[in-house]
């Protein structure tokens, strides 16, 4: 049976010493990579690392749903024990450096968190003497590679998943319209090193400074770009809470219509849900996890503990299944980098994920649009890696 074993969470006692599953089955591991050895036998130490303490309730709510997700996971895995231990990282690297030394001082084989890039970057180097893992929560790939992996979904692997299915709809040009802020130019090189690998061709770039006014001064220059380059398809980095309402308004009104030239969102479109209300959504492109795993997850999560998960939670689920998954096969080697980075990924709760050697990640995601204000997948996620969108 599945042990889960009584919590220690502890808070820092020292300064900061550095600087800045049911659903899962992982294939065979052979090859010896970073990373501690480990006795299968025993239950393994696993530090979860969360933003508790920090004063801030949106960290508390966080940290709160985190754990719930990691007992979760702990309770659909059979005939793997892990003594899952909680540290408080009160939302500062400083602490979570000092946590994860402590962490590793108390035994730990892998750590799993923090949610904040700086301060999963700082229990990386505090981890790292000890060639101890870490499986943060963050998305910001700048942090990742070493002993750091991240977890979260990054734009990378969504404008992948967008502009190879892009191509495969027969679009060949491309315009890429990004805030001038770093998401935006982040989301920009992510776009753009996509359409580099693809049978899309880049037909250029629009910059917005994050405004009112930047996104009304921008759109002359992006109708100008679309005609001239004779565009098929629009790639927009903007989120549903800051200038995606106005573009999808404004570059229709412009002359951008949106039957010849197919808008498509680097972010999610159907989240909050009334943006599916917006007339210029209609017919956008955008991705997600599998949609039907992903409701499968937050409806247990409220079932067992009466409320809605936090949208990241299932990084935690993720990140304990995978370890619990390398560990079943009772390989001492289970948790090195290259048991972690194995080609054939796992099942997590939003569908297939694999850990890649540079300390990014790939997730299988599915492809939806925007008809009569609902969501509607047209191209369903993969199955494996070997399946389409890969």
């Amino acid at each position: 049976m599945f042990t889960v074993c009584k919590p220690v969470r502890k808070l820092a006692r020292t300064a900061a010493v550095l600087a800045t599953a049911a659903f899962l089955a992982a294939c065979d591991v052979s090859t010896i990579g970073g990373g501690p050895s480990i006795n299968t036998s025993d239950p393994v130490p696993v530090a979860l690392l969360v933003p508790a303490g920090s004063g801030q309730a949106g960290d508390a709510a966080l940290a709160r749903s985190l754990e719930n997700a990691a007992r979760l996971a702990m309770s659909d895995l059979q005939n793997v024990q892990i003594d899952l231990r909680v540290y408080d990282t009160r939302g500062s690297s400083n602490t979570a450096a000092a946590v994860a030394q402590q962490a590793v001082a108390d035994g730990a084989k892998i750590i799993l968190g923090p949610v904040y890039a700086q301060a999963a970057n700082s229990a990386g180097i505090a981890a790292l003497s000890s060639n101890v893992n870490v499986l943060s929560f963050s998305n910001n790939t700048s942090i990742a590679g070493g002993n750091v992996f991240v977890l979260g979904p990054t734009f990378d692997n969504t404008a992948n998943r967008l502009v190879s299915f892009a191509g495969s709809q027969g679009k060949s040009n491309m315009v890429i319209v990004h805030s001038n802020d770093a998401a935006g130019q982040l989301g920009q090189t992510a776009i753009a090193n996509a359409l580099a690998g693809s049978r899309v061709n880049n037909a250029g770039s629009v910059g917005y400074d994050r405004s009112q006014q930047g996104v009304i001064n921008s759109v002359p220059s992006v109708k100008a770009t679309v005609d001239a380059s004779g565009a098929d398809s629009l790639f927009l980095t903007a989120t549903t809470a800051g200038a995606l309402p106005l573009f999808t308004q404004l570059l229709p009104e412009a002359g951008v219509s949106t039957t010849n030239t197919q808008f498509i969102g680097l972010t999610r479109w159907d989240i909050p849900p009334q943006t599916l209300d917006l007339p210029g959504v209609q017919g956008g492109w955008f991705a997600l996890p599998d949609p039907s795993k992903a409701q499968a997850y937050r409806q247990r999560y409220n079932n067992t503990y009466g409320e809605a998960p936090h949208p990241i939670s299932g990084l935690a689920y993720d990140g304990i299944a995978a370890i619990a998954a390398l560990v079943s096969q009772g390989k001492s080697n289970a948790l090195t980098a290259s048991a972690l980075t194995q080609n054939a990924g796992f099942q997590g709760v939003g569908g297939i994920f694999r850990l890649r050697p540079n300390g990014t990640n790939e997730r299988g995601l599915a492809v939806a649009t925007i008809q009569n204000k609902q969501v509607v997948v047209i191209d369903p996620a993969p199955q494996s890696f070997t399946g389409a969108g890969f």
